[in-house]
């Protein structure tokens, strides 16, 4: 039928559909781009001759190793042992050969050792005791003299190997007591103790009303792992408590937290994860830091 206003002009044709309708509501047949079509057919033809020339199929023990015969697990691996052979032609076998006291002695080696220890440190211990070693709250300071195991290449290259409190059957293994937590100390004995071990350094802020019975407390709950004049203990792992150096804050809030509540931090194994030669050049990198004994 023709417009009225505009007898000339004739209605638009009806749509086409693909004759399914639904509650009244039809099915436009507009089919989809032939560029887009033959674009999807692209995809699909690329993805199986991928399936065909690549690993990709997941079989029961394995995968499907493809027409190629290309994995690039495999070409890692080649990779890797590569690099390996090549370390091992720089002297990375004498190192894992060697003891710590060897490298230190032979200035190739030392030299070697330090190298390889810096780029382990940056990718493995940096993360938690900072780039430069210098530690934060709760993770120690690498270049200070103040070594809770010991600061010897050897103690070092232990601590590195096995950890402490990591679950490894050679780990150092020391724990401070809840005092408070537990119930064996009150609170007041708690306050009195930590302002007490404070005042071994001249801390400022220390209530001297509380000295004389925080001596009293140490005496008979901290002595016998800091020892009776408090210089710590390094077979237990229990610190110096007369120096300034503090793991976890040296505030009386702070230190009477840690009475209270312990401290049970974790150093992990390395043992495993990395190599002989790497375990060793860390620990003469780290006792190279000018800290170690």
């Amino acid at each position: 039928m023709a417009n009225a206003a505009h007898p000339d002009r004739q209605p638009p044709p009806a749509p086409e559909t693909t004759g399914h309708e639904w509650d009244g509501i039809a099915e436009y047949n507009n089919p989809l781009p032939r560029w887009w079509l033959y674009g999807l057919y692209a995809t699909i033809v690329w993805a199986v001759g991928y399936w065909v020339a690549y690993p990709a199929w997941p079989l029961v023990s394995g995968y499907t190793a493809g027409v190629l015969g290309y994995s690039q697990r495999e070409s890692v691996l080649a990779e890797v042992e590569a690099v390996r052979q090549e370390r091992d032609a720089r002297g990375q076998a004498q190192l894992a050969s060697a003891s710590v006291g060897e490298i230190r002695a032979d200035p190739a080696l030392l030299r070697l050792a330090l190298a390889t220890g810096k780029a382990a440190f940056g990718d493995n211990c940096a993360a938690c005791h900072g780039t430069s070693a210098t530690g934060r709250t709760g993770y120690p300071n690498l270049q200070d003299d103040d070594w809770l195991w010991g600061g010897t290449p050897e103690e070092i290259e232990r601590s590195i190997r096995f950890g402490a409190r990591s679950g490894n059957g050679e780990a150092h293994v020391g724990d401070m007591p809840a005092f408070g937590r537990d119930g064996v100390l009150t609170r007041a004995e708690v306050e009195a103790v930590a302002s007490y071990v404070l005042s071994l350094s001249d801390r400022p802020g220390v209530s001297g009303a509380n000295l004389e019975k925080g001596s009293e407390v140490f005496a008979g709950n901290c002595a016998g792992c800091h020892g009776e004049n408090a210089k710590g203990n390094p077979e237990l792992g229990a610190p110096n408590l007369a120096d300034r150096i503090w793991l976890y804050g040296s505030s009386p809030q702070q230190v009477a937290a840690t009475v209270s509540n312990g401290r049970k931090g974790v150093m992990p194994a390395w043992e495993g994860r990395l190599d002989q030669a790497t375990i060793k050049s860390l620990a003469v990198y780290v006792h190279g830091l000018g800290g170690g004994k």
